[in-house]
């Protein structure tokens, strides 16, 4: 009985990787590549966002007159954020638009493109392959489906290799095969113990990352962390969606302050703040970072986009109608020195006429459901962990890779090479029965 379960689970788990193997084997490789996507980016911003005040004390020029700049320097863009940074010496970053923006000289205004513009095309793209599978426009939801279902898959083959894999006794010599590569194989035997050993360091990290992916690419799975914590789930998909702050009515023939000002007020709520960005049009959206943010390994969630998404832009922030009727706080993005988690920030909701600080939250504040569903966010890239977590990713998304490349090897030489005598003999010291691949 049990070997016929486990004949069972063989081929669920054969089928599953011939099936999204392919799928699997693109969003491998592109989390791989996208995955230290922060890192470049920044690096090649370097040059452009450091600047040099004419003295310590020089004057910096108004936010506002900043963003007036870069809407004479780009009429037919559309601002939709900015971030300011706690450096004297660090340019100013004003969003255009998902993923695009310019750096602007607090001193004296001039304007400044991002770099390394083909290096950000070649990112962006491999972004969309991961998440979309290259789609454009109205067919992205199709993509969307697949690679959310090719997640999936690749969860299923995690747990199904690793039942495969299990040993009946737990001896060195039942785990020495899959420990490491092995000199000397050729064939059969030597695609089955890559796909072990690949396996046996990877499984772990490839079911974080997949599980992860689960609850970013279905609200269903994302609602599922809330419901299991006894949380209510958000109305929509992500770890911080929630209503907008309203605001008073303001008196009659109020004005909303200035953006210096209510960045002012943001600065007050951190003594070591590192960065403070605002999203043109309200409303919490996280982040906004010096650049696109990269995908990880297999699934994807909307974004790593760089800086605050959307939003007209046209004029002040604050004191937008809310889809509900009133008017919605201007929210800021605050990102503190040495905070713990790595991405953690905390969301400052100012009246956009007084800069009352109508709400602050932290990471601290979040209930359980949202603090776990946030560090799933970002366990699937790796950036939970800072560049050594990113590694740790971008190594497993290589391993998925091979992985679907010696199950598919492995396959081929079951189907069409039974008759071959160089590759019919199974591995003696192989735990795993029978072989597993893909």
């Amino acid at each position: 009985m049990k070997s016929t379960f486990r004949t069972i689970i063989f081929w669920i788990h054969l089928v599953a990787g011939l099936v999204a193997g392919l799928v699997i084997a693109v969003m491998s490789i592109t989390g791989a590549l996208i995955a230290f996507e922060p890192q470049l980016l920044d690096q090649a911003d370097r040059e452009a966002r450091q600047v040099r005040p004419a003295t310590p004390d020089a004057p910096r020029l108004p936010v506002d007159e900043l963003v007036a700049r870069v809407r004479a320097a780009k009429p037919e863009a559309q601002v939709s954020g900015v971030t300011v940074y706690s450096e004297p010496t660090s340019a100013v970053l004003v969003n255009t638009g998902r993923g695009s923006g310019v750096y602007v000289n607090p001193y004296t205004g001039e304007v400044r493109e991002m770099g390394a513009q083909g290096l950000r095309a070649f990112l962006h793209q491999m972004e969309e392959w991961h998440r979309w599978l290259g789609a454009k426009d109205d067919n992205r939801a199709v993509g969307k489906a697949i690679t959310g279902v090719s997640n999936a898959a690749f969860l299923l083959l995690a747990i199904t290799g690793l039942y495969l894999w299990w040993p009946r006794k737990w001896t060195w010599k039942t785990v020495r095969p899959t420990f490491w590569f092995r000199r000397g194989l050729q064939g059969k035997a030597r695609d089955f113990n890559w796909h072990n050993v690949t396996g046996f360091w990877f499984l772990p990290v490839i079911i974080v990352l997949t599980a992860s992916g689960m609850v970013i690419s279905y609200k269903w799975a994302s609602d599922l962390v809330f419901k299991l914590t006894g949380n209510e789930p958000p109305a929509t998909q992500g770890p911080i969606a929630q209503a907008p702050v309203q605001v008073p009515e303001p008196p009659a023939g109020a004005s909303p302050l200035a953006m210096d000002a209510l960045f002012a007020e943001a600065r007050k709520q951190s003594a070591a703040w590192e960065s403070i960005s605002l999203r043109m049009g309200g409303g919490p959206r996280g982040n906004a970072q010096r650049g696109p943010q990269p995908g990880g390994a297999p699934g994807g969630e909307g974004a790593r986009a760089g800086g605050p998404g959307g939003g007209e832009g046209r004029g002040r922030p604050g004191g937008n109608e809310a889809r509900g009727g009133g008017r919605q706080a201007t929210t800021f993005s605050i990102k503190e020195q040495e905070a713990w988690p790595l991405f953690a920030s905390a969301q400052v909701s100012l009246d956009p006429f007084t800069g009352q600080v109508l709400r602050r939250e932290t990471f601290a504040d979040y209930n359980s459901g949202r603090k776990i569903r946030t560090w799933l966010r970002f366990l699937h890239t790796g950036e939970a962990l800072g560049w050594v977590g990113q590694l740790v990713a971008a190594l497993a998304s290589l391993g998925g890779g091979f992985l679907v490349w010696t199950g598919f090897s492995l396959s081929w030489r079951r189907f069409f090479r039974r008759g071959s005598r160089a590759s019919a003999s199974e591995p003696t010291a192989s735990p795993v029965q029978p072989e597993t691949p893909a």
